[in-house]
């Protein structure tokens, strides 16, 4: 029997005392699970929570999510859109769209979600300014790019949230491949840029919160 650590206990009773997940998200997920590689790329449960209740506490008009996967993300984050907002979510990888546009078809959302296929780092350049939620969770070792064409786009008290900034840990571990290095670069450089705030969540792979001045 493989052993639970204390950590992996903990983590599933704060799962367990937190409000749940739809029935529509945990289809999901579980549709995740079976077809999709790399299923534990999806946000999951908890983390779904704290990003559909950060989107409740700001209330955004305008979403923008870089990275879609299956849309398990898309899906919280626009559980807190305003009656007229808008969220675009961008995916590099068309195969896996069936998934996430069917659910989306199904969501209360699925007139206000615009599922964009395509380079991020092409398609942020063509988004309008007024993003009052970003959500970065593409490419590693683009996050700063990503950021640095977005960060003028988010209105002032506007969120960034960056995902998987802790790496698995490499990012004290002293690994030095390229996409380690990425993530602490991008990780020192948002927190010396004086047009945000910023805090570490220790959430799962880590999340990045920055808020715009």
């Amino acid at each position: 029997m493989i052993a639970t650590t204390e950590a992996q206990l903990l983590y599933q009773y704060c799962e367990q005392h937190s409000d749940s997940h739809s029935e529509l998200l945990a289809a999901l997920y579980r549709e995740t699970q079976l077809k999709a590689m790399k299923p534990r790329m999806a946000s999951g449960q908890l983390q779904g929570r704290i990003l559909a209740l950060i989107s409740k506490l700001s209330r955004p008009t305008y979403i923008v999510e870089v990275g879609t996967y299956t849309g398990y993300a898309t899906l919280c984050l626009a559980e807190g859109l305003a009656s007229d907002g808008k969220l675009v979510t961008i995916e590099v990888n068309p195969e896996l769209s069936y998934i996430s546009q069917k659910y989306f078809d199904k969501s209360p959302w699925a007139s206000q979600i615009t599922a964009t296929i395509g380079d991020a780092l092409t398609e942020l350049q063509k988004l309008p300014v007024g993003m009052d939620l970003v959500f970065i969770d593409a490419k590693k070792r683009d996050y700063q790019a990503y950021y640095d064409l977005i960060i003028d786009k988010v209105k002032p008290g506007g969120l960034i949230l960056a995902d998987n900034i802790l790496w698995d840990g490499k990012v004290i571990d002293g690994s030095t491949d390229r996409t380690t290095e990425a993530i602490k670069a991008f990780n020192s450089y948002v927190h010396a840029d004086p047009r945000v705030y910023n805090v570490i969540l220790p959430l799962r792979d880590g999340v990045n919160i920055l808020l715009k001045r």
